[in-house]
């Protein structure tokens, strides 16, 4: 599969409109480039873009973005919030699919070495592409900003990487890195003090702040978040001061404990905060676990939507305090997805329904079997989600938060297959249309149709996997769930058992094009104990639900 490596310059300009898109136009003109999102700061004088593509793309992308920047951005005539020694800044690129970090760092020495050559910019490796220990934080290796560059570049530890051993006064230095998934996110607080600002910063950011002991000597003070750092500053567009944050890793340190550390720390010292802002581009994961951590801080189920557990997550940061925040240009895999990749259920009812009952062949039965294992464990996931939530039951709200989370997962799973399952039937389809006319294409047609044959066994086989795995919840929520959403529990086992036949019928007419005899057998084998075990479970569920309507 393609690497997807993404790219995420940093350049000294953040006003001047004309000259960003200058910047983004020459990136956009490299094929295979996809554009994410471009970020301006009046108040920083600083622009963050964020793209991706696969090492050749990016390399050269980066490198017309760099030679672009020193055309049109005079370093000595910039000024801003931000540190900064160059007009592009830094230039990390990060590892996103297929991808390592071996493979960013071959990018980082690629890029810098034809910064160096060709453009006559001082360059610095940072990060995992360092080549000495105290190059590898971007903090040092920016220490003194674009004013201590023609004391530093001339000492014997600050020799770029590559390029002139001497101060370019238009570009300044560049500090181009590979480094893991950084999170650039900004929490406000009702003050226009920067250093409040800066106090909490200190409190929140791994490095802390140096102090003295009761002897009156220095002391470092660690700050209570680990992979953070920070900064406080006032931005006059905004009117407010911010804790400026870098989460290094957010596996560490999540976004939502950073923020929570920040309101602590805030309120300890008479301040609130009162929103946040996230600069540039952060995983999905992040938000929803966020969203997660605050339903539980609430006492509140946990297995609720996407765009839920987001619309919480927003809404307990302030994430849209400042300006909008729309998760399909701040989510890196929606801005990834493709629009057109799940294009049955991004349909109404009405549309998917006209759809399958039109004259094409697909959507057909085995889409329908996944869309009925969705609404299946959808049932039941509402039945758990009714019981977390009722009156009286809160000592068990954990328990049924869990059901609900687990019943969300196969929900999602199940819709993919949806479209998954149609794609399947089209890729045979595209297979039997190979040309047949040499022995080579022959067998390269036939060898097509294998392949796409077995992948049309797969998917719904999975969908009987998936729907099986959903009894589990459904028949717990019959049990023990709300006793007024009995019945929906019961109609959940009546959809997860048609998804279990309906998939089965499509294993069994794809498996009888299947060569491979051994495989096939196998599967048959399987799905056959999968569908007697769905029966059975169904039975039981519906007995219970019949017992506890009479």
């Amino acid at each position: 599969m393609q690497k997807i490596i993404e790219c995420v310059p940093n350049f000294s300009e953040g006003r001047d409109l004309n000259i960003i898109r200058q910047i983004t136009d020459v990136i956009e003109s490299v094929e295979g480039i996809k554009l994410l999102n471009v970020d301006p700061g009046k108040g920083t004088n600083r622009t963050v873009v964020t793209f991706v593509g696969n090492e050749n793309e990016v390399v050269e992308a980066a490198f017309r973005a760099i030679k672009k920047a020193g055309d049109l951005i005079d370093m000595r005539k910039h000024s801003g919030a931000h540190p900064r020694f160059g007009a592009t800044d830094v230039c990390p690129f990060i590892p996103i699919a297929n991808a390592t970090m071996e493979d960013c760092i071959a990018c980082a020495k690629k890029l810098g070495e034809r910064v160096g050559k060709e453009l006559n910019q001082p360059v610095y490796l940072y990060e995992y592409a360092a080549s000495a220990p105290h190059r590898k934080n971007l903090a040092s290796v920016r220490a003194g900003e674009y004013e201590g560059i023609a004391q530093k570049i001339t000492l014997p530890d600050w020799k770029p990487d590559f390029g002139p051993a001497q101060f370019n006064e238009q570009t300044g230095n560049i500090a181009i890195g590979a480094r893991d998934f950084l999170v650039a996110y900004n929490v406000n607080l009702n003050t226009t003090s920067t250093r409040r600002a800066n106090s909490v910063a200190f409190d929140v950011r791994e490095q802390g702040r140096k102090t003295k002991n009761e002897k009156g000597e220095e002391v470092h003070q660690p700050g209570a978040c680990k992979a953070v750092k920070g900064i406080g500053w006032f931005i006059p567009e905004y009117g407010v001061a911010q804790v400026s944050m870098n989460l290094t890793n957010i596996n560490i340190t999540p976004v939502h404990i950073a923020f929570d550390e920040c309101v602590k720390s805030a309120y300890n010292r008479g301040m609130r905060v009162t929103g946040s802002e996230l600069i540039g581009l952060m995983p999905l994961k992040a938000i929803l676990d966020a969203g997660k951590y605050f339903l539980e801080k609430q006492q509140r189920s946990t297995g609720v939507s996407e765009d839920e557990l987001i619309k919480i997550a927003v809404k307990s940061m302030g994430l849209d305090e400042l300006v909008p925040f729309e998760p399909r240009k701040r989510i890196i895999e929606y801005m990834l997805d493709d629009a057109g990749f799940s294009p049955l259920i991004s349909m109404n009812l009405r549309r998917f329904a006209d759809e399958t009952a039109s004259e094409s062949p697909a959507p057909g039965g085995g889409s329908i079997a996944a869309y009925m294992g969705a609404l299946g464990i959808s049932l039941g996931t509402m039945v758990a989600n009714l019981s977390s939530h009722k009156k009286g039951w809160d000592a068990r709200w954990k328990e049924f938060s869990n059901y609900a989370e687990r019943g969300q997962k196969i929900k999602d799973d199940l819709l993919k297959l949806v479209d998954e399952d149609t794609r399947a039937f089209n890729k045979i389809m595209e297979a039997f249309s190979l040309p047949k006319t040499s022995d080579a294409e022959k067998a390269a047609r036939k060898q097509a149709i294998q392949e796409a044959t077995k992948n049309a066994i797969e998917v719904p086989f999975r969908v009987m996997e998936l729907s099986l795995q959903s009894f589990d919840i459904i028949k717990a929520m019959a049990e023990i769930g709300n006793p007024n959403s009995v019945s929906d529990a019961g109609v959940g086992a009546l959809c997860a058992r048609s998804a279990v036949y309906g998939a089965w019928l499509n294993v069994k007419i794809n498996a009888s094009g299947y060569e491979d005899k051994k495989y096939v057998e196998e599967k048959l084998k399987t799905g056959t104990a999968i569908l007697e075990k769905t029966i059975a479970l169904e039975k039981e569920v519906l007995g219970i639900v019949e017992s506890k309507i009479k």
